[in-house]
């Protein structure tokens, strides 16, 4: 079994500060704010992770993860 998460940085607007938003393929969200004492991959790699913990994923095998067009894909390896 495999689980996917991407994420994509929301720059900063009027009204709100930069921000990644975590998704999966069924349709969970997650949007954290962007932490500038962090590089951009611990920032998605931890928006990733977080949503991951929400859904009860985050230990059940191995991350793998790496830059795309739009930003950043992290893949849960379940191990037996």
């Amino acid at each position: 079994m495999r689980q996917a998460i991407e994420t994509k940085y929301l720059g900063a607007t009027d009204y709100r500060p930069s921000r990644i938003v975590a998704r999966t393929e069924g349709g969970h969200r997650l949007v954290v704010s962007y932490r500038y004492e962090y590089d951009v991959f611990q920032n998605h790699h931890m928006a990733a992770m977080e949503l991951a913990a929400n859904l009860g994923w985050y230990e059940m095998g191995s991350w793998h993860g790496g830059a795309t067009v739009a930003g950043y894909a992290f893949v849960l390896e379940v191990t037996p």
